[in-house]
């Protein structure tokens, strides 16, 4: 005999049809009652679009397979379940699968296999199918170079939900920059999944994510775009929704060990979104640029507006990087894609000293053209990406600008930013100018985009200037700052005693920058070295490179908070907040004594020439203060501190 299952609606819909022959009347009704219960669940447009009577069947299946769907046939559910189903006990009977109980399950496997069905039996309007046939025939005719933006990747298309452009951005699949819309083969959103089934391809991914987007009253607040990008399809938002906690969790990058890292990002309270750009210097791996994301993000209180640019304290940078987990940077690697590529969140101020102070290089701020709904998806958007991504570094095809690139398409969804390639980071700035999609009017007055923040100029400039005043009053035969800093600290020694007032203050300032300047190699040296094992060193070159060592290892949760819960998937929320702000505090602590122990012990790292260096600029700094007070007393002025 059939059981007939379908909705109360007259109008012709989804009919669910339950082969009850052999089961026994306990069976029976345990079974359609299932059957309802994810009738029920599913949108009305879902039910009204697969028109057809499914077949459900409990038949003898794999132990670990709950259920599955022909492409012609039925469903078919697994036997071994139907006792437990029928006597009541699959409701508390718990499994180590990710929805929990053998009933959930159940419904689950129901929901995911009809959402199969759906999939394959949709097509796309007759628009999609006839720009397919036209695009097809211009190829032929004009080759895959004279195809237009909009036939990009359409001749390879499935039309099915599946397939969609957007759902596979928001989904892992994104459009490989410079491949002319082919889709990446690898989904790397692998951390904080419901169920790794899921990165399969993007079928199961649909058929999985509909499974919570049904059943999970969470799933809104978990992966939000998902959500709106599904309730948009179906025109319906069930009904379980909860709500959601305030603003976007993720852990701030800084070096600041004595800080919390974890805040919250408010979408409402972003005032706009710049593409920010450190600009290149001579050193290879950064002759192109960096490609960052700035948040502006206005002060509790303060009203979104032009003001909120002055709120430097509260913005954030979005900055995706290799993650060097031995601290052991390679060319070769880059080249490879041995290093992860993670999305770092950082404090802009921080940013702003590392480029222009340590790396001398200029960062520009230009603000994106995005409408309101486009910012805040974006600001979602990298939130979901910074929970979830764990992606390969290739320096020459998935490096910083590829990365900022496919997260401004999925994103945002802007149209002309689909059909935009650019794997320089400073040609992706070129390329959002030329195409209007960034304001480039802010850069056109140098000294306005400086003090409006759209400019932060590299301290090189500031320090060539100190030069001259040295050069005004010295002999000196060097003709570059850079000549200048680059002599050993020894031989710049000399001149300080014949400097005057002036003349010291711009020396003092030279020194500082030379100390920097030392301290980055000093660190290069340390990624150089501190991993290779060396026999026969002391005690407290093992403690600081263990304490090196161990702070690679404890930093990684920065980049990679997922690392912090056990559970769950996607964005926290409420329930998971207490752990990850202990968690987080706990290794942030951990951190800080690490690096007060590195900081005494560190020196013992460095090669006795890189030392030796460090040490002799020190010595000038303070014969340098000593001099400037003594010129300051014998002139009759205020005494330096």
């Amino acid at each position: 005999m059939l059981a007939l299952l379908a909705s109360s609606c007259s109008q012709a819909e989804l009919r669910l049809q339950l082969h009850d022959e052999g089961l026994s009347p306990g069976e029976q009704q345990a079974s359609q009652q299932l059957l309802q219960e994810a009738l029920q669940a599913l949108p009305p447009q879902f039910r009204q679009q697969l028109d057809r009577r499914v077949s459900v069947r409990w038949g003898e299946l794999p132990a670990e397979v709950y259920g599955r769907a022909g492409r012609f046939s039925g469903i078919e559910l697994n036997a071994a379940l139907l006792p437990a189903l029928s006597d009541g006990s699959s409701a508390t009977q718990q499994t180590s699968r990710p929805h929990g109980t053998v009933r959930r399950e159940l419904l689950a496997t129901v929901l995911h296999e009809l959402t199969h069905l759906y999939d394959r039996a949709q097509l796309w309007p007759q628009a999609e199918r006839q720009l397919q046939r036209q695009c097809r025939q211009r190829e032929q005719s004009l080759g895959a170079v004279g195809l237009p933006d909009d036939c990009r990747g359409q001749t390879a298309r499935r039309f099915t939900l599946s397939d969609d452009p957007q759902l596979l951005d928001l989904a892992g699949w994104p459009q490989q920059v410079g491949r002319r819309g082919a889709r990446e083969q690898h989904n790397h959103q692998i951390a904080r999944s419901p169920d790794s089934y899921e990165l399969s391809n993007p079928r199961e991914f649909l058929a999985v994510n509909m499974e919570y987007f049904l059943l999970d009253p969470s799933y809104a607040c978990r992966r939000p775009l998902l959500a709106r990008y599904l309730s948009a399809h179906f025109a319906w938002t069930p009904s379980n929704k909860e709500p959601c906690a305030e603003g976007l969790a993720y852990l701030n990058a800084g070096r600041d060990f004595a800080r919390q890292p974890l805040g919250r990002i408010d979408p409402q309270r972003v005032y706009q979104v710049d593409y920010l750009l450190a600009e290149a210097n001579n050193e290879l791996a950064s002759r192109w640029g960096h490609s960052m994301l700035r948040l502006v993000i206005c002060a509790p209180g303060r009203p979104l507006g032009p003001d909120c640019r002055l709120d430097l304290q509260e913005h954030l940078v979005l900055s995706y990087r290799a993650f060097v987990g031995d601290v052991q940077l390679s060319s070769w690697d880059g080249l490879t894609g041995v290093y992860p590529s993670r999305l770092f969140v950082l404090p802009l101020e921080q940013v702003i000293e590392e480029y222009t102070k340590v790396e001398l290089r200029s960062l520009a701020s230009v603000p994106l053209k995005l409408d309101r709904p486009q910012l805040e998806q974006l600001v979602t958007r990298a939130a979901e990406q910074h929970w979830s991504y764990d992606g390969d570094y290739w320096f020459l095809s998935n490096n910083c600008a590829v990365e900022t690139l496919k997260l401004l398409r999925s994103g945002t969804q802007h149209p002309r930013l689909q059909a935009l390639d650019s794997i320089m980071p400073n040609g992706l700035l070129d390329t959002l100018m030329a195409r209007d999609l960034a304001d480039r009017t802010v850069l056109a007055d140098d000294a306005e985009a400086l003090r409006l923040g759209y400019r932060f100029d590299s301290f090189r400039e500031r320090y060539q200037a100190m030069f001259s005043v040295l050069q005004a009053q010295l002999p000196i035969e060097q003709t570059q700052v850079e000549d200048w800093l680059g002599l050993p600290a020894e031989q710049r020694q000399p001149w300080f005693a014949r400097a005057d007032l002036r003349t010291s203050a711009a020396l003092l300032l030279l020194e500082q920058a030379a100390l920097r300047r030392q301290l980055l190699l000093a660190q290069d040296e340390l990624k150089r070295r501190y991993l290779t094992g060396r026999e026969g060193v002391d005690s407290t070159v093992n403690k600081a490179g263990g304490a090196l060592q161990q702070i690679l290892a404890n930093s990684g949760f920065l980049s990679r908070p997922a690392e912090l819960l056990e559970g769950g998937y996607g964005l926290p929320q409420r329930a998971e907040w207490q752990r990850l702000e202990s968690e987080s505090q706990a290794r942030q602590q951990q951190l800080r004594q690490l690096s007060d122990d590195l900081d005494q012990e560190v020196r013992a790292l460095l090669e006795p020439a890189c030392l030796a260096e460090l040490q002799a600029i020190e010595t000038n700094l303070t014969q340098l203060g000593e001099h400037l007070r003594a010129l300051h007393k014998a002139g009759g002025g205020l005494i330096l501190p």
